[in-house]
């Protein structure tokens, strides 16, 4: 349907997701061996790959360090946060968030945003009393709530949000202030693609495969003071984020690789200029779609003017007649795939599309799928 374009694989995936080729690179490049001073050929090598040397010896310790120093120094992780870097990805962090951070006659508060939040919660209503304080369910959470009154959360052992959704398409503008309360962010989606106040934050995690790197790694960064809270209850020893921070990240055999992958992400959001620089790009990205999406008589875009995410872009074939609407989304699927655009299926809750449009996401990508639609929908 349009003119021929090369046979690049554009990877709109929701996660894992798209890599620099200069990563991939340097990955590889350790998977072969691992030099004691990075990638530079001119440095000694370790004699080892990457995947098979000890994650206790000097080669792997610079390897986590560095990484820790790059989230505090590229990702502004404040310096008063342990960083550690476990598994399980945010699935086990729903858990391990009211296991440790739970004090014994206070409740644990969340705002509801979607289907992430919503696995958080009942986790949470599993360990004990557990309230929601704000929701946008009522309107298919194509929005983020109004942030509620500190006086709903007062008294919680913590108040819980999720700073990106990915399946809707949503996006707090900014982290809010929770005030004595301690506030805990999923910020698995959109870590690092934007300058946000993360001193305001009193426990953060990732999982890495959306901005930071491959599947298999989550990025927790808790403050200090809340590593000594003691919990309400039992937790096991491995669930512990203190014993996590007593021999950092090093408790049990770590994801080696997927560590140096991170760290390499971060070299490279180094290079691009840092947070700042990478948040003109997203911008410029996001803008482009969303215009493209508004103007369009066929496309719908599901989240609302003021909550709409970087990251991730939903949007339905709302001008179509209810009954042929989802055979034009197979349609649209399938000619998108022909094109070389990849994993563009919206999530199996909402139906519909999605571009997902992580930092590492090249701009020109964006402008390919930007001609495609506006052509889709002139020959629909």
């Amino acid at each position: 349907m349009t003119a021929a374009r090369s046979r690049t694989i554009r990877n709109f995936s929701a996660g894992p997701a798209i890599l620099p080729p200069e990563v991939f690179e340097r990955a590889a490049e350790a998977v072969r061996e691992l030099r004691l001073g990075g990638h530079d050929p001119a440095q000694p090598g370790s004699g080892m790959s990457i995947l098979e040397i000890s994650h206790r010896s000097p080669p792997y310790d610079a390897v986590t360090k560095g990484a820790e120093e790059l989230c505090h120094a590229v990702l502004g992780i404040p310096r008063s946060h342990q960083v550690l870097f476990l598994q399980g990805g945010a699935s086990l962090q729903f858990a391990m968030v009211p296991m440790n951070l739970r004090v014994e006659g206070k409740p644990a508060a969340y705002i509801d945003t979607g289907a992430w939040s919503t696995k958080a919660i009942a986790e949470s209503e599993l360990l004990g009393p557990t309230v929601v304080v704000a929701s946008s369910k009522e309107t298919g959470f194509d929005r983020i709530p109004a942030m509620p009154a500190a006086d709903r959360y007062a008294g919680a052992s913590y108040l819980h949000i999720t700073s990106n959704n990915t399946i809707y398409g949503t996006e707090w503008s900014e982290i809010p202030d929770a005030g004595d309360v301690p506030l805990v962010v999923d910020c698995s989606s959109d870590i690092g693609a934007r300058p946000v106040a993360l001193e305001r934050i009193g426990l953060g995690y990732a999982g890495a495969q959306k901005n930071l790197g491959p599947s298999g790694v989550t990025l927790v960064f808790i403050r200090k003071d809340l590593l000594a809270r003691k919990p309400a209850g039992v937790v096991p020893k491995y669930l512990r984020y203190s014993t996590h921070a007593k021999d950092p990240s090093l408790f049990n055999t770590p994801n080696t690789f997927g560590v140096l992958v991170l760290k390499l992400m971060l070299e490279w959001l180094k290079g691009q200029g840092g947070v700042e620089a990478i948040a003109a790009r997203n911008v410029r990205k996001a803008e482009r779609l969303y215009a493209c999406l508004d103007a369009s008589a066929l496309c719908t875009p599901i989240a609302k003017v003021g909550s709409r995410s970087l990251m991730n872009v939903s949007w339905t074939l709302g001008g179509a007649p209810e009954g042929e609407r989802a055979a034009l989304t197979k349609r649209f699927l399938a000619e998108a795939e022909a094109e070389g655009f990849s994993g563009l299926k919206g999530h199996r809750s909402v139906g519909g599309l999605r571009a997902s449009i992580y930092n590492a996401f090249p701009e020109e990508g964006v402008d390919e799928l930007v001609a495609f639609i506006r052509e889709f929908e002139r020959t629909a």
